[in-house]
């Protein structure tokens, strides 16, 4: 999981404006705080709604906890983020939109794009009668070695 820089200046509430404008999305206050602290310094990164929420209190924005969660579904269902569940309910928030997989540390919880070039699947189960594949997600877990 990348470091969120706290630090909110014009440029990066700007980006954080264009990149809502870019969704249709109402620039609440909020939101455009929220993006800006995402996608302000222009890199992409996972973040969870925790890690999100602490460092907008960091940045000294009064938002609560659900308001955070609220605003990270609303990018999601905007498709400005997608949603990488691991572990079964903890999720991670990626602002890089193509597909691609994903390394997960173990140790740390640290969510890291691999390279999607490198991935190679050759051929997908038949998915059961009446359904379809919506999409494919890879977690390479990973444990450091001494």
């Amino acid at each position: 999981m990348s470091r969120i820089d706290t630090h909110i200046d014009d440029t990066r509430l700007a980006r954080g404006a264009d990149w809502l404008a870019g969704a249709e999305l109402r620039p609440t206050r909020q939101r455009v705080s929220l993006a800006a602290l995402l996608v302000g310094d222009g890199q992409d990164r996972h973040v969870t709604a925790e890690a999100l929420y602490a460092a907008s209190r960091d940045a000294g924005e009064a938002v609560s906890l659900a308001t955070v969660y609220n605003t990270l579904r609303a990018f999601c269902d905007a498709g400005l983020l997608q949603e990488v569940r691991v572990e079964g309910q903890k999720s991670y928030f990626d602002t890089r939109m193509d597909d691609h997989p994903h390394f997960l540390l173990e140790e740390d919880g640290q969510l890291i794009d691999a390279a999607a070039e490198q991935l190679k699947i050759a051929e997908l189960p038949t998915p059961p009668e009446g359904t379809e594949i919506a999409s494919v997600d890879v977690i390479i877990r990973l444990r450091r070695v001494e």
